[in-house]
C-alpha cells in the first residue's frame, strides 16, 4: 500500500535550488524566434503550380531540416491529443471499442500515400493563394505514420494498470480526470515516450511522401529534408544523400538531447516500485532546468492549475452514497449498438460485392486474396524473425538504464533511416547476382518497422520494478527459467503492442517493398503490395480500392485472430 500512495500522490514539481535564469533565457528567445520564423514561412502566399524553389546546396539543409522538424512536432502533438482520447475511450468503454479498435486496425492498414491523395485537395481548397494549406496535408501525412502505435501503447497501458492502483484510486475516491492525470497517464508515461521517440522515427521513414506531393497533375515539393532527399535520388546526387543522412543525424542528436532524454529521465520517477532504480536515466538538460528559478515557477504554475481542475472535475459524492455502486450496463442498449455495427458491416459487405460485381470480377477477387496471402506468409515470418533478433536485444538495454540512454539516439537514427536509399543497392545486387525478387524483396517490409518491437520492448523492459528483478536474482532464475517465468510476462503487454504496430507498419510497407525500381529496372515480388503499387503506377483506381479493401480484410482478420487474444491475455494474465 506505501508504494501505491507514493504512486498515486507523488509530487509533480521539483522547485529550483539555483538561480540559472540569464543562462535559460536566451535558449528560450532563440528557440521562440526560430519557431516563429519557421511558422512564417509555412503561410507564404502560394498558387498551385507554381514551382517552389528547391536547390540540393548543402548550406539550405539547416532551414529545411528548420522547417522538417517542426512539421513532425505539429504532428507529434496532434498524435498525443488522438492517442489521449482514442485510449480513454477504448478502454473505458466497451462499446466505444468494438468501433474504435478495429478503425485503427483499418486505418493503420491505408498506405499513406491514400490518405494524402485524399485530403490535399481538402487542405488546398481551405487555404486558397496560401502554402499553408500544403503544409497541413504533408502534416496530416506525418500525422498518419505517428499516431497508431502511441494510440495502441496508450490502449495497452491503460488496459494492464495493476489492480492494486486501481483499488488504491477507488479507495481514495478518484474522479475519471483524476484518475487518468494521477494514475493512468504517469503508468504509461514511460511506454509512450518510446513509442513518441518512434512515432517521431516513422515520420522520417515517411518524410519524403509527405513533402514530395502530386496534386492537379503537378508535383509540389515542400522545402525539408524529404524534398531535399527526394531531389537526390531524382538527380542521382549520392553526395547530397550522404548531406542529407548527416543532417538527419544531426537533427536526432539534437531533439533526443533537447527533448526524449529529459523526458525519459523525468518520467523515471513514475515507475511502479517502492524504492527508487539503482541506476536511474540522467540528462543534463533536466538537471539544469531544475536548477533555474523561472523554470521552476513556470512548471509549478501549470502543475497548479491542473490541481485546480481536479476540484472541478471531483465525484460529487463519497464512498458510502448509493450513488457510489456502480452501475449495470443495459443489456438491451447493448444488443442494439452490438445490432448497429452489424447492419453497418453487413452494408459494407454488400456494397463491396456490387463494386466488385460492377468493376473487376470475382476472379480478381480470388487472384488477389491469393496475392495477399503471399504478403500475409512475409509478414508473420519476418515479425517472428524480428521478435527473435530484437526480443533479446531490447530487454538487454531496457534493464540496463546507462546503455539505454547512449543507445536511444542510434535507435532513433536506424528507425527514422528511409528505406528508398537503399533500393538502389538492392537492385543492383539483386540484378548482378540473379537473386530471387519474392524472397530478397522482403526484407525491406521489415526494415523500417522492426523498430517497433525494439521500442516497446525496451520501454517494457525499463519499467519492470526493481524488486521484481532482485527477487529474480535471488532465486537464482536463469535460462530459459528465467525468460518464462520472469522476463516474458513482464515485456509480453509491451511486445504485444509493438507486434501489432510492427505488423500493420508492414502490410503498409509492402506496397514500396514489394515494387522496387531504380531508373530503368523495375524489380517486383509477388504479392498484395506489388498488385497495389502496380495498379497506382497504371491508374486503375477500382482495383486499386480492392487491394487496399482486400488489405484491410487481412489486417483486420490477423488483429482479431492473433494479436487481440494476445492482448486479452496480456491484460488478464501476463503482466505485472
Amino acid at each position: 500500500m506505501q508504494r501505491v500512495r507514493q504512486f498515486l500522490l507523488r509530487p509533480s514539481v521539483e522547485a529550483g535550488t539555483n538561480r540559472w535564469d540569464w543562462a535559460l533565457l536566451p535558449v528560450v528567445l532563440a528557440i521562440i524566434v526560430l519557431l516563429g520564423w519557421g511558422a512564417s514561412q509555412m503561410a507564404t502566399p502560394y498558387q498551385v503550380g507554381e514551382p517552389l524553389p528547391l536547390s540540393l546546396d548543402p548550406v539550405w539543409l539547416p532551414y529545411y531540416l528548420l522547417r522538417t522538424s517542426l512539421r513532425m512536432f505539429l504532428a507529434l502533438g496532434a498524435s498525443l491529443v488522438f492517442s489521449c482520447l482514442f485510449a480513454v475511450l477504448a478502454a473505458k468503454s466497451r462499446a466505444a471499442e468494438k468501433v474504435l479498435v478495429p478503425l485503427l486496425d483499418i486505418l493503420q492498414s491505408i498506405p499513406i500515400l491514400g490518405f494524402l491523395s485524399i485530403t490535399v485537395t481538402g487542405f488546398i481548397a481551405l487555404f486558397p493563394g496560401n502554402l499553408l494549406g500544403v503544409e497541413c496535408a504533408a502534416i496530416f501525412a506525418i500525422f498518419t505514420s505517428q499516431a497508431w502505435n502511441m494510440a495502441f501503447s496508450l490502449y495497452q497501458s491503460l488496459r494492464t494498470v495493476p489492480g492494486e492502483l486501481q483499488e488504491a484510486a477507488r479507495v481514495f475516491q478518484l474522479s475519471g480526470w483524476q484518475r487518468f492525470w494521477r494514475l493512468e497517464l504517469p503508468f504509461a508515461m514511460p511506454g509512450l515516450l518510446w513509442n513518441m521517440m518512434m512515432s517521431m522515427s516513422g515520420g522520417w521513414f515517411f518524410v519524403v511522401a509527405s513533402e514530395a506531393i502530386a496534386v492537379s497533375n503537378q508535383s509540389i515539393k515542400l522545402p525539408g529534408v524529404g524534398s531535399y532527399i527526394a531531389l537526390a535520388i531524382e538527380q542521382r546526387s549520392l553526395v547530397a544523400v550522404g548531406w542529407a543522412i548527416a543532417t538527419m543525424l544531426a537533427g536526432i542528436l539534437a531533439y533526443d538531447q533537447l527533448l526524449f532524454r529529459p523526458l525519459v529521465a523525468w518520467a523515471d520517477k513514475f515507475r511502479f516500485e517502492e524504492s527508487g532504480s539503482e541506476d536511474a536515466p540522467r540528462s543534463w538538460l533536466l538537471a539544469w532546468l531544475r536548477r533555474s528559478t523561472v523554470a521552476g515557477r513556470v512548471v509549478g504554475w501549470f502543475s497548479g492549475r491542473l490541481e485546480h481542475s481536479f476540484t472541478w472535475f471531483s465525484k460529487p459524492h463519497d464512498g458510502t452514497s448509493i450513488r457510489a455502486r456502480p452501475l449495470m450496463a443495459a443489456r438491451g442498449w447493448q444488443r442494439v449498438w452490438d445490432a448497429a455495427i452489424a447492419a453497418l458491416v453487413m452494408f459494407a459487405i454488400a456494397r463491396l460485392f456490387l463494386f466488385v460485381h460492377a468493376e473487376v470480377g470475382y476472379a480478381e477477387v480470388a487472384h488477389v486474396f491469393l496475392l495477399g496471402g503471399y504478403t500475409l506468409l512475409r509478414v508473420i515470418v519476418l515479425i517472428a524473425l524480428a521478435a527473435l533478433v530484437w526480443v533479446p536485444v531490447g530487454v538487454w538495454i531496457g534493464l540496463r538504464p546507462r546503455w539505454s540512454g547512449r543507445l536511444q539516439a542510434v535507435a532513433q537514427f536506424l528507425a527514422a533511416f528511409p528505406a528508398n536509399l537503399l533500393f538502389p543497392v538492392v537492385v543492383v545486387v539483386l540484378v548482378r547476382f540473379q537473386l530471387n525478387p519474392d524472397i530478397w524483396l522482403s526484407p525491406l517490409m521489415v526494415f523500417g518497422t522492426q523498430w517497433y518491437i525494439l521500442f516497446n520492448v525496451i520501454a517494457g523492459a525499463s519499467s519492470i520494478p526493481t524488486e521484481l528483478r532482485l527477487a529474480a536474482q535471488n532465486l537464482g532464475l536463469t535460462g530459459w527459467l528465467r525468460w518464462r517465468r520472469y522476463l516474458l510476462p513482464a515485456i509480453f503487454p509491451s511486445f504485444v503492442t509493438g507486434a501489432v504496430t510492427a505488423s500493420g507498419g508492414s502490410w503498409n510497407a509492402s506496397i514500396v517493398s514489394e515494387y522496387v525500381s531504380w531508373g530503368d529496372t523495375t524489380l517486383q515480388a509477388r504479392g498484395l503490395g506489388s498488385y497495389i503499387a502496380h495498379m497506382t503506377a497504371i491508374g486503375d483506381f477500382p482495383r486499386i480500392a480492392l487491394g487496399i479493401s482486400v488489405m484491410c480484410v487481412f489486417v483486420m482478420g490477423l488483429n482479431h485472430f492473433l494479436w487481440r487474444r494476445l492482448y486479452r491475455q496480456a491484460g488478464e494474465r501476463l503482466h505485472f
